[in-house]
């Protein structure tokens, strides 16, 4: 008697017998921009309805979310500035983003406000001196080889105090000063500026060239590649010849630079240069890490795109801006605190199941 050799059967490919729910959820966990974009809706969406329902205090409309937008200029640019330190690697995280805009706003008080420099040198002068700052940080990180929450620990504490006792704990409110609060403005946009609201003036002359920059710096140049790599693995980093060291430093270094610039975007929104610009009540480090974190950056290092940062900003914003109306007087502001250290959960919750399931986000 005979038998028919029969060929072994190969076993099914997982990806075939995946339910279109499980591709779904994949899709989401996986591309943490399309995520986002879903999140975005969804919060904007549940606002209208309840704005419909008469739910909320005021109008949360086009016209209400557009004008928040000027929230998301400092918020976004420093977001952007945590991406380059986290993504560098070895616990990456810059503490003192709010106090170097605090002193620097100072430095672009006494230069423009006091001392009559021209507006362009003024800003580059403290855009340079915020680059100063992450230089120390940088130094410290990369060179001296202190963790780096405690040295931006450290220097957060230097730089407050700085910022405090430069003009004794005094503002600088010159009429230059005062007249900057015009770039801080509305304006309304070309062609078909008619049929949408005025933006903030800040997106285009602050945020959109830095979020350009940075994506360029990450996205298309030899130094990003090296900082997702060193983010990655330094070590092997290292036994291939990248320069570690240095690539770091320049991350806390263009940190600073942008923090420079955040400073002269809250002397503008302010018409002053006040010492706790960037350190009053929560600070401006911990919500832009929060951002950071949500929009997809590892805080293991090597991972995070530019992008994610950007959606994760008008995510907060809108939140935020919703919660003021949903409560009288001061409430709102109470529960914007608990939905920051809410989604500051989940972000990282959704960075640590992603992880583990599927390698990771894109």
């Amino acid at each position: 008697m005979t038998t028919l050799a029969t060929a072994p059967q190969r076993p099914a490919d997982p990806g075939t017998t995946e339910t279109t729910g499980a591709r779904v959820l994949r899709a989401l966990l996986t591309q943490r921009i399309a995520l986002l974009a879903v999140l975005v809706v969804v919060v904007v969406a549940w606002f209208f309805v309840l704005d419909a329902g008469g739910y909320l205090t005021a109008d949360y409309d086009f016209d209400y979310m557009s004008a928040t937008l000027i929230n998301a200029v400092p918020l976004a640019m420093l977001g952007l500035a945590e991406l380059l330190v986290i993504v560098s690697g070895r616990g990456g995280i810059d503490l003192s983003v709010g106090a170097i805009v605090s002193l620097a706003g100072m430095v672009f008080g006494f230069t423009y406000g006091l001392w009559g420099w021209p507006l362009w040198l003024a800003i580059l002068a403290t855009a340079g001196f915020g680059a100063l700052c992450g230089a120390l940080n940088g130094f410290l990180v990369a060179y001296v080889g202190f963790p780096a929450l405690i040295a931006t620990l450290a220097t957060f504490y230097a730089y407050k105090s700085l910022a405090i006792v430069v003009n004794d704990q005094s503002p600088i409110s010159t009429t230059p000063v005062q007249e900057l609060f015009s770039i801080s403005r509305s304006v309304e946009l070309p062609l078909f500026g008619q049929y949408v609201p005025d933006v903030p003036l800040g997106l285009f002359t602050f945020l959109l060239p830095t979020v350009v920059v940075v994506w360029l710096l990450v996205a298309r140049t030899t130094y990003g590649r090296r900082l997702y790599a060193i983010g990655t693995n330094d070590v092997a980093a290292r036994w291939a010849g990248l320069p570690v060291r240095r690539t770091r430093f320049a991350a806390y270094t263009y940190a600073g630079l942008i923090s420079g610039l955040v400073a002269v975007v809250t002397v503008a929104q302010f018409a002053s240069a006040r010492p706790d610009a960037g350190v009053t009540g929560n600070g401006m480090a911990l919500p832009a890490i929060t951002i950071a974190v949500l929009g997809g950056v590892a805080i293991t290092g090597g991972i995070g795109r530019v992008a994610g940062v950007v959606l994760a900003t008008l995510l907060v914003v809108w939140l935020n801006a919703g919660i003021l109306l949903a409560f009288e007087g001061n409430a709102g502001a109470q529960f914007q605190l608990l939905a920051l250290g809410a989604v500051l959960v989940f972000a990282a919750l959704l960075n640590g199941v992603t992880t583990r399931r599927y390698g990771g986000t894109r």
